[in-house]
């Protein structure tokens, strides 16, 4: 199952860092769906599928939440 990714959200990464998403874009050549985002002052792209995953407890056991990504801000001003 893919979450939907909002554009101009921040997340949180599950090792803790804030991270807002910029744009979604298609791979020229497979043309499989990224998320483009920050990750400090660079610009990183991921696969969506890679961005919306399931933490691996196994590999990372002490993780405190669910997704590689968690939504913490929709970007919304109220």
């Amino acid at each position: 199952m893919i979450l939907e990714v909002v554009v101009g959200g921040v997340y949180r990464h599950f090792k803790g860092t804030l991270h807002k998403v910029i744009c979604l874009a298609r791979h020229s050549e497979t043309e499989e769906e990224l998320v483009i985002y920050t990750h400090g002052t660079d610009i990183w792209a991921r696969p969506i599928s890679s961005f919306t995953s399931l933490v691996d407890l196994k590999k990372y056991p002490n993780a405190s939440q669910k997704y590689r990504f968690e939504l913490v801000d929709n970007g919304n001003e109220s």
